[in-house]
């Protein structure tokens, strides 16, 4: 079971997000999907829609598999993720700029469907990218390990 579900969240995050193919979340999340996110909507409709602003935003959205681990009913995995900013995101205009963040998602499963799930995008990262959040200079100068180099 712990491969199948390594399977069908790949699937959710590559067909269904990366893909647009909504279909996939019909298959593989439960309707009740209990979203620990903090700001996304409950239940499989409400992953639905999450997709759909997503894709939007980022019509060219594409996600790659880092690693993925199974373990009983949770499967946990690190993603990166890819788009252009063509669309309307977070009440921002479109900037045109491509994006690229890394996602650390947990998914647990229950008969063969995600019934709860926690994401971790680079938040931070991506608005970084879009021109929507400016770094402070004296944190984009902070000094890692004592060696001089840049940390941001």
């Amino acid at each position: 079971m712990p491969e199948e579900n390594l399977h069908r969240l790949e699937r959710l995050l590559l067909e269904g997000f990366g893909g647009g193919d909504l279909s996939v979340v019909d298959e593989v999340v439960a309707e009740e999907l209990v979203e620990h996110q903090q700001g996304l909507p409950q239940g499989r409709e409400g992953l639905k829609s999450v997709i759909r602003s997503l894709r939007r935003a980022f019509p060219d959205l594409s996600y790659e598999v880092v690693q993925m681990v199974a373990d009983e009913d949770k499967v946990w995995g690190h993603f990166r993720s890819r788009g252009t900013h063509e669309g309307p995101f977070m009440g921002q205009s479109p900037t045109g700029k491509p994006i690229g963040i890394d996602v650390i998602d947990i998914a647990r499963f229950e008969g063969g469907k995600m019934v709860e799930h926690w994401g971790v995008p680079d938040r931070l990262g991506l608005l970084i990218q879009l021109g929507l959040f400016h770094v402070p200079e004296s944190i984009g100068r902070m000094v890692g390990g004592g060696n001089g180099e840049e940390i941001v």
